[in-house]
């Protein structure tokens, strides 16, 4: 390992992957402009799937799943075709979209063990997560299904600025709680110590509550709750709505399987079943914010924490690769934005944008008072979406997984990616010409090449240690091989 002279500042490898936009992180006066005071205070809901796969819907281009909800928020609102994560597993992906930072550079590089509540451990509390921001500018606030961002008092979401919370504090959970309820009554009543996170009660505002839905339909009718309240206060709302949703295990009602007979591989069509019941749900959660007269006034966005998992169902084409992967595949997801009046009906945007924007953008439309000590990665998206304006022309993004003995990388800087994988010499693409990465340029463009792989070592030295790891063999792994010094990743043989 190797430690700075006076600085907690780290450099080490171990399974992590992290999507950048700016190569330096900015305070937030560099990137929020005034806003016009005569516009109002937009409702926000930000639907996050997990482990979605890139065309895994009807608007990004699937074939065999249904998803008419979903499409016909996408066709009236902008959809983005170049929409990143800052990480391709769960639980730093959320914290990167919850405190608009790098994951590795507050120590959340890993997922927090399974049964984390043992641990003790969670996003920093320096932190200060978006819900905050918003609540503290008017804001009703909402979480609702998946956190994986610490189980602890501390760390609990009624702490990080959401009011309300309903769902799940782990990484993962079973959906029919007539299955996983009689098990966890069973090892609750033999006294085990530690019971497996997928199998919990689920709770409401740190309170056990005894749920009877299937799980997506569950955060469906809590989501459509939630509206119901907030349109009863004179404030905007901000909801948080992370289904867990296709995640594993893969769990569907037979309702909505028999949807899709005409899908042969058992995965598949659970697969399949599982996404159309967050489409269903999205549709209804739609149809109550007509009712109670607030979807004329309400920013939706909807996008996946990472790639979806090949193994179990989905799908990334045209794209190469898998969620963990430096590929595109890995950590390029479907995405739309949908809010009447403002944002642009049936519009493309082809551009690179980042979750990390999300946060400076949605503090810009609530004309939110950021702290001065905040530190974003992230830039506020909003002027790049109205005119389909590159927002990152000339930045470099990039995306990095250490694995044991090796690491993945990969670079880009507007048409060009530079990808390095498997111990595999570096690569090259041109990455808007070729979507599924297949011809590598990089014999043909070497300078091109060189200065990406340059750019990747300059933000690869910002990397600061690991709060925990998971596996947790690997800590000591860091510990004790040449992890931290990137295994001599950045060097191209002449």
């Amino acid at each position: 390992m190797i430690l700075l002279k006076n600085s907690k500042t780290i450099f080490f490898a171990a399974s992590l992957l992290v999507l950048s936009c700016t190569n330096k992180p900015k305070k937030v006066a560099q990137i929020t402009p005034k806003v016009d005071t005569n516009t109002k205070q937009p409702n926000i809901l930000l639907v996050l799937c997990d482990d979605l796969g890139y065309s895994d819907v009807g608007f990004n281009g699937s074939t065999d799943i249904k998803t008419p909800e979903l499409d016909k928020l996408a066709s009236n609102g902008t959809m983005f075709t170049s929409a990143y994560v800052a990480h391709p597993f769960c639980g730093p992906s959320r914290a990167a979209l919850l405190t608009g930072r790098y994951p590795h550079t507050i120590g959340s590089q890993f997922n927090l063990p399974a049964n984390g509540e043992s641990l003790g451990k969670g996003i920093s509390t320096n932190e200060q997560f978006i819900a905050k921001t918003l609540q503290e500018s008017g804001y009703y606030t909402g979480a609702i299904g998946k956190w994986h961002l610490g189980a602890t008092q501390e760390f609990h979401p009624n702490q990080r600025g959401f009011t309300d919370f309903y769902g799940f504090l782990g990484g993962g959970h079973n959906y029919f709680p007539e299955e996983y309820r009689p098990k966890y009554e069973k090892q609750k009543k033999a006294n085990k110590k530690i019971i497996r996170d997928y199998i919990l009660p689920l709770e409401h505002n740190g309170k056990e509550v005894k749920e009877t839905e299937y799980l997506t339909d569950a955060f469906s009718r809590e989501a459509s709750r939630f509206v119901k309240e907030a349109s009863t206060k004179e404030k905007p709302f901000f909801l948080y709505l992370a289904y867990n949703a296709p995640h594993v295990p893969l769990e569907a009602k037979e309702e909505d399987l028999k949807i899709f007979l005409d899908i042969k591989d058992k995965d598949r069509k659970t697969y399949a079943a599982m996404v159309y019941a967050v489409d269903r749900g999205v549709g209804a959660i739609v149809n109550t914010l007509k009712e109670t007269n607030q979807l004329e006034n309400t920013l939706i966005i909807f996008l996946s924490d990472n790639g979806g998992n090949t193994d179990h169902g989905a799908t990334n084409f045209p794209l190469h690769g898998r969620k963990g992967d430096t590929w595109e595949g890995g950590y390029r997801v479907p995405m739309f934005m949908y809010w009447p009046k403002h944002i642009a009906k049936g519009e493309q945007n082809n551009f690179p944008i980042n979750s990390l924007d999300l946060y400076p953008t949605l503090a810009h439309l609530a004309k939110a008072r950021i702290p001065n000590n905040k530190i974003l990665d992230g830039k506020n998206a909003w002027e790049s979406i109205l005119t389909n304006k590159d927002l990152h022309k000339k930045e470099t993004l990039f995306a990095m997984r250490h694995r044991e003995g090796y690491t993945d990388v990969s670079a880009r800087k507007d048409e060009w990616k530079a990808l390095k994988v498997s111990k595999q010499p570096w690569k090259l693409f041109k990455i808007t010409e070729d979507i599924g990465e297949e011809n590598d340029l990089s014999t043909k463009h070497p300078d091109i090449l060189n200065s990406l792989v340059s750019d990747a070592e300059k933000w690869s030295k910002t990397h600061t240690e690991p709060l925990w790891f998971d596996p947790t063999y690997l800590q000591e792994m860091w510990k004790d091989s040449t992890m931290a010094t990137f295994n001599n990743t950045f060097l191209i043989p002449k």
